[in-house]
């Protein structure tokens, strides 16, 4: 019983030494950085597929698009009728949410335009079905609507 008592106390002893060593091995203070987002309004992260994204030029155009290219060349002879000719992809990918739904029309059919040259496989659009579908928006303010809500999710949800 004498030689278990040693042997136990002995364990205890070589328990705390090595847990004292480690102890104080770590450093005294600990600090954790955490990134903060700055209010409400600026904590949404937007994708790279938005036309705020492509507006930003943080990533190279398609070459089959430059950022020169002209609305009127891009999307034919109908987009004539609702915007100026020397407007370029890079000028309505960066036009102000308050204008018309032709606007907005616009600046979500050019960025999945660019998306369509850019992501290819993994954009649900084609280059000629975005061509398409921006033509059958300048037919009505209401088919408007219903392909920028198309354009739309499909511009947010791509990565």
């Amino acid at each position: 019983m004498a030689t278990s008592l040693v042997l136990s106390r002995f364990s205890l002893l070589l328990f705390i030494t090595c847990f004292a060593a480690t102890v104080t091995s770590l450093p005294a203070t600990t600090t954790t950085t955490l990134k903060r987002h700055p209010g409400f309004l600026y904590s949404r992260t937007r994708g790279k597929c938005t036309p705020q994204f492509w507006s930003s030029t943080k990533e190279a155009w398609p070459r089959m698009v430059p950022q020169t290219s002209t609305v009127l060349n891009v999307f034919g002879s109908r987009a004539f009728d609702r915007y100026r000719s020397d407007m370029t992809l890079l000028e309505s990918t960066a036009m102000n949410e308050d204008g018309d739904v032709f606007d907005k029309l616009l600046k979500q059919a050019s960025a999945a335009l660019l998306n369509s040259y850019a992501r290819k496989g993994t954009f649900p659009y084609s280059a000629w079905e975005v061509k398409t579908l921006m033509i059958q928006g300048l037919v009505s303010e209401d088919a408007a609507v219903r392909i920028i809500k198309r354009l739309s999710i499909a511009n947010d949800a791509c990565t």
